[in-house]
């Protein structure tokens, strides 16, 4: 409960880009492209994945659900930073706020897994190929879905406390997003607990799928060395460069956001730094995929090809 001269606050105040006002125009258009080509890029990829034959392959079905999750996470984001920055500042129910930071927390979660997922792939296609088909199929590959979802919603359901947390008098985030620290950073309660649970649960669902993509890419490595023919060689690597580009582009924003240095500045710069996971991840599995996989592209010019011929 609030003490008797404090205020219960019921809407948070989203402070955005104050200070930029004069770059205002630019700040949106600097939104807005990016999070027009993560949705053509990844519905493009959707489309694709569910229309072409060639891809209907583990490998794609990852990707397709990849990118609907990119999807999801920039509009649960992107929407609310134009309006903001073209507003100037925010105004969002409390529980607008918890609604949009658990959102992003599963899409988030469920990432990190179906990258690992992804990886698991491509260790069973290259260190099994013989037991590929019965260990990595269709059903495998939904019930595996299925089951990240249920883990990260179990998982997420230990930070209920989030939602009992008292929040008085101040009101006010710098930020274009309900992001957790400085939501929580706002609560008069004891937030010691939920942080360390927080902590907890991404360790777990941010490291350990990481340990589980090393170890896979460590067999995949030797497994290929001990190929004879250097063009074996080099097709099994060009099958496994899109997704460690993925890998690379996906937990190098989590180095950004979570191990960069921390200033005086740091809440500041902190909403700076989501940039990187709310439009720089999300726009950079299209364009992997649009450039370096040779199926993506082929799938592309045989549905153009398709395409004129109807018209």
């Amino acid at each position: 409960m609030c003490e008797f001269n404090q205020t219960q606050v019921t809407h948070i105040k989203l402070l955005g880009f104050q200070g930029l006002h004069n770059y205002k125009l630019l700040i949106f258009i600097g939104f807005l492209l990016p999070y027009l080509f993560i949705l053509s890029g990844n519905i493009l990829i959707i489309i694709l994945v569910e229309t072409n034959d060639q891809l209907k392959i583990p490998m794609f079905f990852f990707l397709k659900h990849l990118a609907a999750y990119d999807v999801i996470m920039t509009t649960i984001v992107i929407p609310m930073a134009l309006d903001i920055i073209m507003k100037e500042e925010g105004n969002v129910p409390l529980a607008g706020c918890f609604i949009q930071l658990y959102c992003l927390a599963v899409f988030g979660y469920l990432q990190s897994f179906l990258i690992a997922a992804m990886s698991s792939d491509r260790y069973l296609a290259i260190c099994k190929p013989l037991r590929y088909s019965s260990l990595m199929n269709s059903h495998v590959c939904s019930r595996m879905i299925i089951g990240f979802l249920v883990l990260v919603i179990t998982l997420l359901s230990s930070e209920s406390k989030l939602y009992q947390l008292n929040f008085c008098g101040l009101n006010s985030i710098d930020h274009f997003f309900c992001d957790f620290g400085p939501l929580v950073g706002l609560s008069t309660s004891d937030t010691s607990i939920l942080i360390l649970q927080d902590f907890i649960i991404s360790f777990f669902t941010f490291v350990f799928p990481f340990v589980i993509i090393i170890i896979t890419y460590i067999y995949i490595v030797v497994t290929i060395l001990k190929m004879f023919s250097i063009s074996g060689q080099r097709k099994a690597f060009s099958t496994c460069s899109s997704h460690l580009s993925i890998v690379c582009a996906f937990y190098g924003t989590l180095i950004v956001v979570y191990m960069a240095p921390s200033d005086e500045n740091s809440t500041s710069m902190n909403k700076y730094r989501s940039l990187s996971y709310t439009l720089v991840s999300p726009l950079m599995n299209p364009i992997i995929y649009s450039l370096r996989n040779h199926e993506i592209k082929s799938a592309l010019k045989k549905t153009l090809a398709d395409f004129k011929l109807r018209i």
